[in-house]
């Protein structure tokens, strides 16, 4: 396999590599001289890594809008641009990275590899070992969803960022402290919002993306799938009870998994569907537009 990957690497033609390059942001600074390149594996991280290196670097993600970052496949044209990267910040345990960091890595020796969840605590969930099918105790990958995490993953970053460029620490150093201070308001957003009278302790969500959400601040996070896989009818009635006693009223859907599931207990409970995107750059927004949905 890694020497068919090799071959893939030698083989794919300059016509690919523009096209690739074609869908990246702009490579050059504002001196018209070409920026050193980092990629990652999914678009909050893009938005923390360009918070912090600002206009030092140019910054690639590997999973496009509406992808699953736990079952996407690279395209041809990905694995080349690859090439150009300086380095990788993963973003720790997702699935993309899981099927693939080892094989990305060893077609491109010369990209320096970072893990910026380094140092988080970690929540282990049996469901996700049994959706990629292994009867492990997996790390629930989604650890971004979480201003707790979003700061050691700041952190981690600014030390990637100064390990890769020296000179440019203080520079580094002053956006970092931005970023951090960003977050801070954030966290402090959402703890002002939950804290107001009639905020549902409990939520349903339909993946479990938001664990580190719910440890944060507290909550209860009802998951849909079981084990990875759509709900049996037993499972389904358990759920709308498990709703109704602890009073959820709200059920948070993701733009990459059905619908019909959540549709079937929101007419039996009278929750209201409310479509989040734990994937998306702007994850100030989103985890405030998360917090602001508990409300009654």
């Amino acid at each position: 396999m890694k020497k068919l990957f090799r071959i893939l690497f030698r083989c794919i033609g300059a016509g690919l590599l523009t096209a690739a390059c074609a869908g990246n942001p702009s490579k050059t600074d504002g001196n018209g001289e070409e920026k050193p390149v980092i990629t990652v594996t999914i678009e909050p991280q893009r938005y923390f890594t360009e918070a912090i290196a600002g206009d030092k670097f140019n910054v690639v993600c590997m999973v496009p809008k509406g992808a699953s970052p736990e079952a996407y496949d690279p395209v041809p044209q990905q694995l080349v641009a690859l090439s150009e990267s300086k380095a990788y910040f993963r973003v720790g345990y997702i699935g993309f990275e899981q099927a693939w960091m080892d094989r990305l890595t060893d077609n491109a020796p010369h990209i320096r590899l970072f893990d910026t969840s380094r140092g988080i605590d970690l929540i282990f969930d049996h469901s996700h070992a049994a959706a990629h099918g292994t009867n492990a105790r997996a790390v629930e990958p989604h650890i971004w969803t979480s201003a707790t995490n979003a700061r050691i993953i700041a952190r981690n970053t600014l030390k990637a960022l100064c390990t890769l460029d020296k000179a440019n620490e203080t520079y580094y150093r002053a956006r970092h402290d931005s970023l951090q201070a960003r977050i801070q308001r954030t966290d402090s957003l959402i703890r002002e919002r939950l804290a107001r009278p009639g905020v549902s302790k409990a939520f349903m969500i339909y993946h479990p993306a938001l664990s580190y959400f719910a440890r944060d601040y507290g909550l209860k996070q009802i998951s849909i799938e079981e084990d990875g896989k759509e709900p049996s009818p037993a499972h389904l009635k358990e759920l709308i009870d498990l709703c109704r006693a602890e009073k959820a009223h709200v059920i948070f859907v993701q733009p990459e998994f059905d619908r019909r599931n959540a549709e079937i207990i929101a007419k039996q409970t009278g929750m209201r569907i409310v479509s989040i995107n734990p994937l998306s750059y702007d994850w100030e927004a989103e985890m405030l537009n998360v917090a602001e949905e508990l409300l009654n």
